[in-house]
């Protein structure tokens, strides 16, 4: 397996052919916050696995293996924690319009699951927070972006309010692509996350930050191009999560909602290997895991500093 870069700010989830990114933020006047939206092509099959002790998410109930439905119209990460989950009611408005949805007598319903961050109250009003509008806004810029366009990193989308370090450092939006090698070298594995974790980049022998008084969360998306069934979708975001554990100390608290989405368009089947049938699915999980870990340390790398009425947020200082 290959990696498509080492380096923070190398490689996107748009890497994956079809995959669309979309942000819409507000700052100042009391706001800090955002919304992100990934956006498959139509059919992509999805799934999910959260491991925070903290969740605030939306239709994640839908993505399991046994459910009726395997697609999933878009994925929303949105600030606002609990609250902010109504920007994925403007985002089923855009799939409405736009006949994106599972078909229904009289019209579609979309599959639109979505997760939120703790950033409330970072821009000084409280009730500034993320809305079906914002959400609309936001798959207006995904579906209005190019194919394989590069993804606004840091203080952006659902990363514009995102802290670390319960809330001592700037946190932001990151992202990161692996491509597998050998004969399933066609595959492309990306990741998009929100990281606003209670945890700092973990570090050998390093002490854990103090607890402090944040609430937080890391958002991902897995995004690949590889045929997955929803079961499989599912074990690849299982299988993600240790990518976040190499990238934060400590993770998946009960004050993180920590969660992990993928999807999968289905445009290129995964060969087998000769003796053993299971090794091309471990290879793209593995790869899932360090795509992950690499788009967490590109937000961290690629947050700015900010200044609110509520206080004053500087990256962490990365070695």
């Amino acid at each position: 397996m290959t990696q498509q870069g080492e380096m923070a700010g190398t490689g996107s989830i748009t890497d994956v052919p079809g995959i669309r990114v979309g942000a819409a933020q507000r700052q100042g006047d009391g706001w800090l916050t955002g919304v992100s939206v990934v956006l498959p092509p139509p059919g992509s099959i999805g799934s999910v696995d959260v491991r925070g002790g903290g969740p605030g998410t939306h239709e994640t109930d839908a993505l399991d293996p046994s459910t009726l439905v395997p697609t999933v119209d878009a994925v929303v990460l949105t600030g606002g924690s609990a609250y902010g989950l109504a920007a994925a009611g403007g985002v089923q408005r855009w799939c409405e319009e736009n006949g994106r949805g599972f078909g229904v007598p009289g019209g579609v319903v979309p599959i639109v699951p979505a997760a939120a961050i703790f950033d409330l109250g970072r821009g000084g009003d409280f009730a500034a927070r993320p809305a079906a509008q914002m959400g609309y806004e936001a798959a207006l810029d995904a579906a209005g972006s190019a194919e394989g366009a590069d993804v606004v990193r840091g203080n952006a989308g659902a990363g514009t309010g995102a802290a670390i370090g319960a809330g001592a450092f700037k946190g932001g939006l990151g992202t990161a692509s692996v491509r597998l090698a050998g004969a399933n070298n066609a595959v492309v594995v990306g990741a998009l996350a929100v990281v606003n974790a209670a945890g700092i980049p973990w570090q050998p022998g390093a002490v854990p930050p103090p607890a402090g008084t944040g609430l937080n969360t890391t958002l991902v998306v897995v995004a690949t191009n590889a045929v997955l069934t929803v079961a499989e979708a599912q074990r690849t975001a299982t299988a993600a999560h240790a990518g976040m554990a190499r990238a934060l100390n400590p993770v998946h608290t009960l004050v993180d909602g920590d969660t992990i989405f993928t999807l999968a368009t289905g445009a290129e089947e995964l060969i087998p290997h000769p003796q053993s049938p299971v090794a091309a699915m471990i290879e793209l999980q593995s790869a899932a895991a360090e795509a992950v870990r690499l788009a967490i340390m590109d937000g961290v790398a690629s947050a700015v500093s900010v200044k609110t009425p509520a206080g004053e947020w500087h990256p962490f200082p990365l070695v």
